[in-house]
């Protein structure tokens, strides 16, 4: 009986070697951005579930990053939650995603978070991780994403990796699984996690967009 581990890492290959297959390391290389705008970085990880990015999020997250350069850190974004500016700042009139991301930026607040290199330090721990998805609407693959757009080497679930996977035929669709069994699949390949996340998003969407996801993401 193959054991759970080697039942990822055979799978894990068996993604790597569709990936090679469908270009992965013979593609144009696009460098994947990050951000030290907490600002931005909030705000694209809470619109981007369920919107279009091109069309939706992309704008807002551009014109957060053009119109409010000094809303980089936690405290400049109290500011803007204290002054009732939640929702021109991320240019949404509904109130969940607004709800998300003030109850976001407070939590982050409680915690002594301040800036982008204090949310990497706490994203590369499984406490912090874990707490911060209790969080109404936060959950693995947010946790995941928003790791991504501040640099952190690793893959966020969505959609296209779904997708993937079951066109080699994985099975198993829990998050964590194929979290792991994706960044297995990277290390095989020899590509920075990220940069393989990137290429899966490019790969899923128009030519068009590959420039869509934040200046930072892909």
């Amino acid at each position: 009986m193959t054991s759970p581990a080697i039942e990822m890492l055979l799978i894990a290959r068996r993604i790597a070697n569709y990936a090679k297959d469908e270009g992965v390391l013979t593609d144009e290389k696009k460098a994947r951005l990050s951000s030290d705008h907490l600002g931005a970085v909030l705000a694209d990880s809470v619109l981007q579930a369920g919107l279009n990015y091109k069309s939706v999020v992309r704008p807002r997250v551009l014109e957060i990053l053009r119109k409010h350069p000094e809303c980089l850190t936690i405290s400049s974004l109290i500011s803007v939650i204290q002054n009732g500016g939640s929702g021109a700042f991320l240019n949404w009139r509904h109130h969940e995603k607004i709800s998300r991301f003030e109850a976001l930026v407070i939590f982050l607040h409680g915690l002594g978070i301040e800036n982008a290199e204090d949310l990497r330090a706490g994203l590369g721990t499984d406490e912090f991780c874990s707490a911060i998805q209790t969080v109404n609407g936060i959950g693995p693959k947010t946790v995941d994403y928003m790791a991504c757009l501040v640099g952190l080497d690793t893959i966020a679930v969505d959609r296209h990796v779904r997708a993937f996977a079951k066109a080699v035929k994985v099975d198993n669709d829990d998050y964590q699984f194929l979290r792991e069994t994706f960044c297995y699949a990277a290390d095989l390949l020899s590509l920075p996690r990220r940069e393989f996340d990137a290429w899966l998003w490019r790969r899923a969407v128009a030519p068009v967009q590959d420039q869509a996801q934040l200046a930072l993401a892909v």
